[in-house]
């Protein structure tokens, strides 16, 4: 059945109308019904606070990745792909979606992933205020390019062989692990991206 806005209303004389067409009244109600409470109407100030919350959750992890370069990876620069923090915070905000404090109740452990080993880079605690309730570990990976590696063996040799000159490349893939803290059964979730 397609609902129009004439029928939406529920007037008496275009619900007769469909009844002489053959309709049982029962199933006619039911529908209206049902549709009045499914399709609610979208929430404007949700959508803009989802969007806010998700750039600032992209700028903490940029921040992240901007402070780990010089201290804990020793690269003078880190290639992000387009978008990959923003995928990321995307992928956060859905998973802290079902859970009792949302993205406030959330810690996330950030780590980088380099010839199989992992290194941690941050803690990010997204509201000091509010008990976590759950953990996500992120764990970026480095794009394995051979002109990269090659190209920082041979500044390493000659004259600029700062502990700074490397480059990092991220890839554009990256594993987000979820752990419940407050349940009984310590749920995990893994997504491979």
């Amino acid at each position: 059945m397609v609902a129009t806005g004439s029928l939406s209303s529920k007037n008496p004389a275009s619900i007769s109308e469909l009844l002489d067409g053959g309709y049982h009244p029962g199933s006619l109600l039911s529908d209206f019904d049902y549709w009045d409470y499914v399709v609610p109407e979208p929430n404007l100030n949700e959508v803009v606070f989802e969007e806010t919350t998700c750039q600032n959750l992209v700028k903490m992890l940029e921040n992240c990745l901007s402070k780990s370069k010089q201290t804990k990876l020793g690269c003078s620069k880190v290639l992000v792909p387009e978008k990959l923090t923003q995928r990321i915070a995307q992928d956060v905000l859905r998973l802290s979606s079902t859970e009792p404090c949302g993205l406030r109740g959330c810690v996330m452990h950030v780590n980088l992933e380099i010839e199989n080993v992992c290194k941690k880079l941050d803690r990010i605690v997204c509201d000091a205020s509010v008990v976590p309730t759950f953990e996500l570990t992120l764990v970026f990976k480095q794009e394995n390019c051979s002109w990269t590696s090659l190209r920082d063996f041979f500044f390493s040799r000659g004259r600029f062989s700062s502990g700074l000159r490397r480059t990092l490349i991220l890839s554009s893939g990256f594993r987000l692990v979820k752990k419940k803290l407050y349940s009984l059964i310590g749920t995990t979730v893994i997504e491979e991206c």
